[in-house]
């Protein structure tokens, strides 16, 4: 396992490793906005459940998926709405996640066995993982952090094998912030299932009629 700091050399140099180590089916420790998070290929079965013995998962939990752009949400999700596009548009890259349903026959399998029908998918704010997924497709994330345990977002407190992942790409301590706002849009209305850092008021101005209960 290789540790990488990304204040140091080429981003695109880290780029490509990274998306080598995703294509040759390994797991990788990498920055989000507010902590550090394991990250593989959607669609290496493999290295998705790697992923989720890694945190100590239990079956049937599906990891998120993350996107490059919103234009890559049509080959994963099988309808969006207009008030999906609208908030897609407005808030994409950054901490909103969409609950959707997946477009059928997809070769992946995020944890669940394809049984939820259900797939979490955002497009993170961070230049490097943008990157790497433009030239990845899309990758599926999970905490760091073992199940049950805070956060992390001080790379010095990464601990894995080298035989647990490939490598780790460090951007120091990343700075304090929430969650991801979740919004489930499978059903007939749209529904704020959890409140994070996209708030209630700036969601509601752009779709009046979403359910908050």
């Amino acid at each position: 396992m290789a540790r990488h700091d990304l204040a140091q050399g080429e981003l695109s140099e880290h780029v490509a490793t990274a998306v080598a180590a995703l294509k040759d089916g390994y797991v990788i420790v990498v920055p989000l906005e507010h902590s550090y998070a394991l990250m593989t290929d959607a669609f290496m079965h493999d290295a998705v459940r790697a992923m989720h013995v890694l945190r100590g998962d239990a079956l049937g939990v599906a990891a998120q998926v993350v996107i490059a752009n919103q234009g890559a949400i049509d080959g994963i999700a099988r309808s969006i709405s207009a008030e999906g596009r609208t908030l897609m548009q407005n808030f994409w890259p950054g901490l909103l996640s969409l609950n959707l349903r997946p477009q059928a026959g997809l070769n992946w399998d995020l944890g669940d066995g394809n049984t939820l029908d259900l797939i979490s998918v955002r497009v993170p704010n961070s230049r490097f993982i943008l990157e790497v997924l433009k030239k990845s497709g899309p990758a599926v994330i999970a905490s760091a952090a073992p199940v049950g345990d805070n956060p992390i977002n001080d790379s010095a407190k990464i601990s894995y094998l080298d035989s647990d992942v490939a490598a780790i790409f460090a951007a120091g301590t990343l700075p304090q912030g929430g969650v991801s706002t979740v919004i489930d849009l499978t059903g007939i209305r749209a529904r704020i299932v959890r409140e994070g850092v996209v708030s209630l008021s700036e969601i509601t101005a752009l779709v009046p009629d979403i359910s908050h209960q």
